[in-house]
Parts: C-alpha cells; structure tokens; sequence
C-alpha cells in the first residue's frame, strides 16, 4: 500500500516556498530605486507611434540613425547638442531632451528597463521602443 502523504505534505510545502518567494521579490522591489530622472533621445520612423507626419525613414534608418547620434556621444559630443541635432521629439530641443523626474511605471517598459538600469550620468545603448529608437541618459 502507499503511504507518506502525498499532496498533503507536498502542497504545504510548496505553497510555504512561493511565499517565501514573492515576500523576497516584493522586499527587492522596495529596496528599488522609485523615481529617476533622464534625458533621451528618440529617433522615429514611419512605424512609430506618434511620430510627426515629417518622420518617413524606414526603421532600420531609424536604427542607424540612433547608432550613429551615440557614436557622436560616445566620442565626446555633449548629450545636450546631439539631442538638438538628433531628436524627433516634439519640443525635445527647448528641453535638452529632459524628462524630469519619474516613476518606472510612467515609461514603457522597454524605456523604463533600460533607465532604471543606468547609473546617474551613464548613457543607454539604443533602446526600441513602440515610440521608436532612444538613446537614454540618467540624471538623478
């Protein structure tokens, strides 16, 4: 005959250890930073979401453009001046590309991954998002 418990011992068990498991990952999202600030630039193309009818390069310019705009910041152009010449963003000159202060939850995910990640003064890769190519600078 079989005998030990089965489920009954099993099941507590296994419910104790995803408790345990999402205290710790809620714990960790707590010690998380909350707010950031940045600066970013975005780099449209014709199938970005609200993207100026002026935007038409295709999404691997696009690509290639944000590639060679942090090149230029790679090498040593100031952040500010490439987010003048670089950006599509609607009023992003006026600003220097400055988003201010922000919540993870704010951004889309892919943006808010890549800037939370980021360390204050560090530059991003190029990140995709729906609203197109960013190159992301942290602030605060």
């Amino acid at each position: 005959s079989w005998t030990g418990g089965g489920l009954a011992t099993s099941a507590p068990r296994r419910f104790a250890d995803e408790e345990a498991r999402l205290e710790r990952e809620r714990l960790e999202r707590e010690r998380e930073t909350q707010t950031i600030g940045a600066k970013h630039i975005l780099v449209m193309h014709e199938g970005s979401e609200r993207k100026p009818p002026s935007v038409t390069r295709t999404r691997e310019e696009g690509r290639a453009r944000a590639a060679e705009c942090l090149a230029k910041i790679r090498s040593g152009t100031e952040f500010d001046a490439v987010v003048i010449e670089c950006s599509d963003e609607p009023g992003a000159a006026k600003r220097a590309g400055d988003l201010g202060v922000f919540e993870r939850r704010t951004m889309v995910r892919e943006f808010s991954d890549a800037a939370f990640a980021l360390r204050v003064g560090e530059v991003s890769e190029v990140v995709e998002s729906p609203f197109g190519f960013h190159i992301i600078k942290r602030t605060e």
